[in-house]
């Protein structure tokens, strides 16, 4: 508020629509209103809301010129203008907090670009991979997520100021340059749309929503991967906690509440978009004073988790070995025989496939893992088939069902051969690099407000 206020008299007085020592006058006032006191002190049925008691202060140190200040303006384009603010300082933050998380994920998948996992389809395993092509993949959404959420903080910075109740003013105001005095991008050109539009926390609320439901099928993931039974990930004591009768048990509460939090973020960016709907298109309190906290406490919510997970990705830890032999005993490697049997017998990927699921079927009825597998059985599996000799060796059918080779051979781009995780590691950190640019410039602009303003107002008064 104190901002907006400092913004509109500098323009004021730029615009001379107040005089200079009128403007001045003025300045002092709001250089010496006791804002901490303001900003603790309790609801007072004296005055209607914080403008009128903030006016009723000024009036007390400037005189009556001090309600000069609200010349050209209305609570309405300048409750908007301050939500804007609030919000995009929530955007910006989260941001931030999502760049460090994404960084963790980064430094995570570069320890883990040979471990070996075994990727599902429909909760059953499906094929090998790695935990770093895994983890590439939900880097990926993440930034997606982020880039959604600085589209929307593009579209929260933008200025109200000049809309006034929501036809602008007959005083020859400058919108653009109240606009540039807080680090707005820009103004919204319609002055009904400026105190009317809501879309710009419609939009904000749209991100964190789409972000919570993301991150949190990964937590998922996670939870599972923690159990014993799975026994792939174990997160560091700082991040668990003990039943307090079970002395065995390990709870990795952190997960729990990133995904608890999560949900709940995701519930409180659905209210915002609940109390839009079927709402007038004007000044109204659905999308101003009851609507704002659900969407703050979104982002916040939003921005917490993405400190959080960052911190335990520095020190989870993986069995690898077991992922590992995992792996090496699934049936997740056959694509790779039946691709290998479309190279060395010519035969349709068809044809391969159900010679394959018939070796599979065998196989598991004898309760026999892969590594069971013969070049008799291939042969014969063949022979049944097509009644062709097979060009398969041992070796090659070896090879055909390792897990590190079909890893390796699948170097088209986006796959998990090793080299090609490292360039789309690579490409994230460009990619992300320019962002987090981005970010910082955003947070300097931002921090840089209040100290320009009060550098032209004390410039004012020093000179007097």
């Amino acid at each position: 508020m104190m901002a907006v206020n400092k913004a509109h008299l500098i323009m004021l007085r730029e615009q001379r629509i107040i005089p200079e020592q009128e403007a001045i006058r003025i300045a002092s006032a709001i250089q010496s209103l006791p804002v901490n006191k303001l900003r603790t002190s309790e609801y007072s049925s004296s005055v209607e809301d914080l403008f009128f008691q903030v006016e009723y202060e000024l009036e007390k140190l400037g005189g009556e010129c001090t309600g000069n200040l609200h010349v050209a303006r209305s609570r309405n384009d300048m409750g908007i203008a301050m939500y804007r603010m609030v919000l995009r300082e929530k955007l910006s933050t989260a941001i931030a907090s999502g760049l460090s998380l994404h960084r963790s994920l980064r430094n995570f998948a570069s320890r883990h670009i040979h471990t070996l996992i075994i990727a599902h389809t429909h909760t059953q395993q499906a094929q090998p991979t790695t935990l770093a092509h895994y983890i590439c993949a939900v880097g990926d959404s993440l930034e997606r997520d982020l880039q959604r959420l600085k589209t929307a903080y593009a579209g929260c910075n933008r200025s109200s100021l000049g809309a006034a109740a929501l036809t602008t003013s007959g005083f020859p105001i400058s919108r653009e340059r109240t606009a540039e005095l807080l680090a707005f991008e820009g103004i919204i050109e319609n002055a009904y749309d400026a105190v009317s539009g809501a879309d710009y926390a419609g939009e904000a609320a749209s991100a964190a929503q789409l972000a919570a439901v993301h991150l949190g099928r990964h937590v998922q993931d996670l939870l599972l991967w923690c159990t014993q039974e799975y026994g792939g990930l174990l997160v560091a004591a700082s991040y668990v906690q003990i039943s307090s009768i079970m002395p065995q048990k390990r709870n990795p509460v952190s997960l729990e509440h990133a995904r608890s939090l999560l949900s709940s973020a995701k519930g409180d960016a659905a209210t915002v978009l609940g109390m839009m709907h079927n709402t007038p298109f004007g000044d109204i309190v659905d999308t101003e004073d009851d609507m704002q906290p659900y969407l703050w406490r979104s982002l916040n919510t939003l921005e917490s988790v993405y400190r959080l997970l960052s911190e335990i990705f520095q020190s989870l830890r993986v069995n690898e070995a077991l992922l590992r032999e995992r792996a090496e005993n699934s049936f997740a490697t056959v694509t790779e025989l039946a691709d290998t049997l479309v190279r060395t017998e010519g035969l349709s990927f068809r044809q391969s496939h159900s010679i394959v699921s018939r070796l599979v079927t065998q196989l598991t009825e004898f309760g026999t893992p892969i590594s069971g597998l013969t070049l008799e059985m291939v042969q014969a599996a063949v022979q049944n088939m097509t009644n062709i000799p097979l060009a398969l060796t041992r070796e090659k059918l070896r090879e055909s069902i390792s897990p590190r080779h079909f890893v390796n051979i699948r170097h088209v781009r986006g796959g998990p051969n090793p080299d090609e995780v490292h360039r789309a590691l690579s490409s994230q950190a460009i990619r992300l690099g320019e962002l987090e640019e981005w970010s910082r410039d955003v947070v300097c602009r931002l921090r840089s407000v209040e100290g320009n303003l009060d550098h032209i107002l004390n410039d004012w008064l020093n000179r007097t």
